[in-house]
């Protein structure tokens, strides 16, 4: 009879196997391409325009603030006003305090006609921007700015959209546990974004947290600009830098 005390030391083993296979499955970021072009000289904000009251540099960084006397009239940005995204791999780092949301705009339009709330309101896919660890309400999804279609594929997933809708592959590329390891609280963090025709991914901290394919006749954006965002709302900041990017062929 095999006793209860000798199953330990063979399920542990076991057990460690596991996790170590769970981690080597998750997928990390690409390595960084040669020839990244720096989008931030780090003394000024040279190519980039948004609201001069909202917008600034300290300590080298791209600070973007909001505060009880300088209050955001909508959703602003900080658009970047020498290029387009298209295909490209982009790479940055952020921080954030907790009060609101920030996010990363790209393949989007600027929007300067009908009912806008400044002259920095900027439409299309954003990658969310939030210092929080509690899934879904986290960094990293991508967002429909201005749009109809919301939160269009949520940290986790692997997904895709046509014209009958969104539909979830598998939701396991993160977890809750994961993610709370993986984001930095109060701190910087990695992003890497890929774009190549209607496939886009998100990377955090060098792993895999979002896969999506875009096929929406309608909404599927494969062209626009480049955009950092402050929310309307209570008053907030959110901090960049490192930013660079590189043309996919």
């Amino acid at each position: 009879m095999l006793h209860r005390w000798a199953v330990a030391p063979i399920v542990l083993p076991v057990v460690l196997c596991l996790i170590s296979f769970q981690l080597a499955a998750a997928e990390t970021a690409p390595p960084e391409s040669p020839g990244m072009k720096s989008l931030f000289n780090g003394q000024n904000l040279e190519g980039w325009d948004g609201d001069p009251r909202l917008w600034s540099v300290k300590a080298g960084v791209i600070h973007g603030e909001t505060t009880l006397e300088h209050v955001a009239n909508g959703n602003t940005f900080l658009i970047w006003k020498a290029g387009q995204t298209k295909d490209f791999e982009l790479r940055l780092s952020f921080r954030c305090n907790a009060t609101n949301n920030s996010g990363i705009q790209y393949r989007s339009k600027h929007i300067t006609e009908g009912k806008v709330s400044n002259a920095w309101v900027v439409r299309g896919y954003q990658h969310e921007i939030r210092n929080e660890t509690l899934l879904p309400n986290v960094s990293g999804f991508i967002y429909d700015e201005g749009g109809k279609r919301g939160r269009i594929c949520l940290v986790g997933e692997s997904a895709k959209w046509d014209e009958t809708g969104k539909k979830v592959t598998h939701a396991d590329l993160v977890d809750q546990a994961a993610f709370g390891q993986l984001f930095k609280l109060d701190d910087w963090n990695d992003v890497v974004i890929t774009a190549k025709g209607n496939h886009i991914q998100h990377f955090l901290n060098n792993r895999l947290i979002l896969d999506f394919h875009d096929h929406d006749p309608q909404n599927a954006l494969s062209e626009g600009i480049l955009a950092l965002q402050l929310h309307a709302g209570k008053p907030m900041w959110a901090e960049f830098k490192q930013i660079r990017i590189r043309e996919l062929p």
